[in-house]
Order: C-alpha cells, then structure tokens, then sequence
C-alpha cells in the first residue's frame, strides 16, 4: 500500500466515488509519473448555506449565519454531548451487569479397556444446549463510584463552557472580521477622495500652466501624486477584497459567496467608560470560562483523588446466576465469555441457580494504587496552579483589553480634530493654488496629510470598535452581538 521507493511518486487507487483508496494499485494501473494526486469530484464542494442576495446583513445576522454554518460551534457540541455521554457511562457503575449466554455442545468419549485378558472399547458421544443468565452487582465500594460520576460530571460541565466558549471566540472573530471590512472599505473610500482630489489639483496645475502662472514642475508633481493616488486606490482596493475574504473565513461560508455588508463607518461612539477597572476584572474573573473551567477542572481533579483513596478499602458485591442445561452434555464449568460471567457444575437435564453474596478486600498489588494515588494528588495539586495562572493570565487581558479601549476612544478624538485641521488645511491650499498664490509643495502635501488624517481615523475608529468586543470577550460577556 505504501509508495514503491522514497524517490517515487505513489500510485493511488480511486473507488467509484472517487475517493483515494489505500488498496494496491493493480498491475494493469499505469504508475505514476507527477506527485500530484488525482482528483476527488466529492472533495469540490460546500456545505450549503442559504444566503439572501437582496439583502444588507449587519453584524448580527452575520453572527447568526456564523453560528448556523462555522464548523467551530458544531464540534464544540459534539465534545459537549460526549462529554455528557461520559457522564452517562459513569452513572452505569450503580446499575447491575445482566448477560445471557446460549451454548450449543457435542461431547465425544473414546477409550479402551482391560480386565483379565479381555478388551473392551468404549466410544460415546452426547450433544445438548446450555443456557445461562446472570448478574453482577457492586453493592457499596465507599464511595469510589460517587467520585468517579462526580469527576465525569465536571467533565460534562467543562464541556459545556468550552461550547459557550466556542460561540463567544466565533462572535469576536466575526465582530472583529467584520470591522475590519468596513474599516477596509472606508480606506477604500478615501483613497477614491483623494483620488479625486488629486486629479482636481493636476486640472487646476495644468490650468495654471495654460495661464502662464505654472511651471512644467508643478504639472509634472501633480500628474506623479495623481499616480500615486491610483496606486494607492489599487491596494485599498485589493485590502478590502482580503477583509471581505477573512470576514466570510470567519463565518464558515465559501469564500465564494455573495453577501451584502452593512456599512457601520459612522457609528457613533462613546466618548469615555465610567466603570473602573478594579470592578471589570471582578465581574470578569466570576464568568470568564476559562476561569470557570479551571475551577470545574480542579474539582474534578479532587474527585479523583477521592476514587484513589477508595479503591484502598472493601467492595461488597452480589453475583447470582441461571442456568439450564439439555440433552446429555455434563460440563464442570462455562468459561467467560464477554460479560458473561463464568459458570460451575453443569450437569445435564437440569434447572441451575447461584446466588454469592461476598466482598473483595484489597490487600497488595505491587503499589499500583499508591502510584495511582499519588497520582490523583499530583494532577490535583497541578489544577490549583493551573487556576491561578489561569486568573492571572485572565487579569492581564482584562486590565490590557480596558486600557486599549480608552486608547482607542481618545484616539477617536484625536484622529476627528486631525481630520478637521487637515481638511481645512487642504480647502485653504488648494484655493490659493487655484488662485495662483499659494505653491504646488504647500497644496501636495497637504492633500497627502488629508489622506493620512483619513485612513488614520477610519483605522481609530474601527480600532476602537474592535477593542470594546475585546473586552467583552476577555471579559467573558461577549454573548450577542456587540453594542
């Protein structure tokens, strides 16, 4: 099944469907010449998502369209389910073991014998059924089935945050794809203004050229920076396919879908959080699952050390079976098989029953379970530690996640008076150019600072967007679309 040589291209097999097979390739298949492998029609396609063309999708109908198609949410509620399966299993010690055994036997004996000279030969053969139900039933171990559920039950709640965690991750990650796109889209736009802006100056330089007020330079200069404005709309353009791109990537649709993006540029910001940090790591640290699944993980863990401690003493159990037994077959025993339990003293034609009531007393075992112990305690001691570092990794993101936000927001505040100034700047430029008193260095660089003051507060602002999910996030209160 493997490739003939290390320096050889391995030569696949494909079933009807088209997939690769691991079967050998048949003497009659040409081997192969590329390391390309051959193609699976099966493997072209998507999962199918239903997408309405006419219509705007804002954040929240794009989180929901996530929720419904990202793979993420749906293999976290697998683990989530079999987690709660595991639970299940766990319960299933209190329950008795019944099995049912069928045996059908032929039974031949030869022999030969001798008395005073004379022989004798003996050859018999019987046949016969055999039926056999029995039970098993730990009745008290103290407490080791108790703590063993109680650990699979910290596992099915560490599940089920991790499934809350799943969804809260898939609405950043969207929220964040989806302020980048429109933080892409408005470089977009203002590379289109200035642009325009541009072309106006090298109308305007050529005007005053055909006036006699110009020089070659200035035409020249405002022909380059209108050059270099179409070189800039070209990758604001090519950024905002990218964006587009990471947001559907973020979803868990086809990059090939066809979706209308509302435009949230001007949302309205606050300007300032009243809340104090001090509280917003309080609150956080109290719902954060990280945080909760290590505290579900440590209880878990000293339930484990309780199942070590008890499987150091007695288990009572009770085992009964049933058994009937015809035709001519006589057995001393019926072996195990599966969870059946072994079966004594079967003679034929015959009702059989058995009740044993007994108790199991550990007393060596090489030091299995003094490892084992020692183990529990050690994973035990490790998921205290593992919470505090989880809740000081926690309070890092927090108190770095809240500090960012009011960066962000002032610079929002910032970046708006730098828009104002710069714009103002650039009218009273270009008038003057126009008018003939003012240089083609003053009117370029100011239409260069305008663009710059543009992108810089399309970038604040969906900065600052971007922050406040991620502290709702880091958080653990990113439940819904972001306000």
């Amino acid at each position: 099944m493997a490739p003939s040589a290390p320096d050889r291209p391995w030569t696949p097999t494909v079933d009807a469907s088209g997939a690769l097979t691991a079967a050998p390739a048949s003497e009659s298949t040409p081997p192969s010449q590329s390391y390309v492998l051959p193609p699976n029609p099966g493997a072209a396609t998507f999962g199918a998502t239903t997408i309405d063309s006419a219509r705007i999708y804002d954040l929240a109908d794009l989180i929901d369209l996530a929720e419904s198609n990202n793979p993420e949410t749906r293999i976290a509620w697998n683990e989530a389910r079999n987690a709660a399966l595991t639970a299940g299993i766990a319960r299933s010690a209190y329950l008795p073991r019944i099995s049912a055994t069928a045996l059908g036997a032929r039974q031949t004996e030869n022999g030969r014998s001798s008395v005073l000279g004379a022989q004798a030969n003996q050859n018999n053969s019987f046949t016969g059924g055999i039926a056999v139900l029995s039970v098993e039933w730990l009745l008290f171990d103290f407490g080791e089935r108790r703590a063993l559920v109680a650990a699979a039950d910290q596992g099915a709640v560490i599940a089920d945050i991790g499934f809350t965690g799943a969804h809260q991750k898939l609405i950043h990650a969207v929220s964040v794809a989806f302020y980048a796109y429109s933080a892409a889209c408005a470089r977009a736009e203002s590379t289109q203004a200035s642009l325009k802006d541009a072309k106006d100056i090298e109308l305007a330089a050529e005007s005053r050229k055909k006036h006699g007020e110009g020089t070659v330079v200035e035409v020249a200069q405002a022909r380059q920076l209108t050059a270099q404005a179409e070189l800039a709309k070209v990758d604001a353009d090519g950024d905002k396919s990218n964006a587009y791109l990471a947001l559907l990537s973020a979803i868990g649709v086809s990059p090939l879908s066809h979706i209308q993006i509302a435009d949230v540029s001007q949302r309205p910001l606050p300007s300032g959080l009243d809340q104090p940090v001090d509280r917003v790591l309080s609150d956080a640290l109290q719902r954060r699952p990280d945080v909760l699944a290590a505290i579900a993980q440590q209880k878990a863990a000293d339930a484990g050390v309780r199942a070590a401690k008890a499987d150091f003493l007695p288990k009572f159990f009770v085992s009964a079976s049933g058994t009937h037994a015809s035709g001519n077959v006589d057995l001393s025993a019926v072996p195990a098989v599966g969870d059946q339990a072994p079966t004594v003293n079967l003679s034929n034609h015959h009702w059989g029953a058995t009740v044993i009531v007994g108790v199991t007393i550990p007393l060596y075992n090489g030091g299995v379970r003094n490892a084992a112990l020692a183990q529990a305690r050690n994973r035990a001691d490790s998921a205290a530690e593992a919470l505090d570092r989880v809740k000081l990794d926690a309070a890092q993101e927090v108190v770095m996640a809240d500090s960012k936000l009011h960066t962000s927001l002032a610079a929002v505040s910032a970046t708006r008076a730098l828009l104002d100034a710069s714009e103002v700047t650039y009218d009273a430029a270009f008038a003057a150019f126009r008018r003939g008193v003012g240089s083609s260095t003053d009117i370029l660089v100011a239409e260069r600072q305008l663009l710059e003051a543009r992108n810089a507060a399309v970038d604040a602002h969906s900065a600052a967007l971007s922050a406040a999910a991620t502290l709702a996030l880091a958080c653990g209160s990113l439940g819904q679309a972001p306000n």
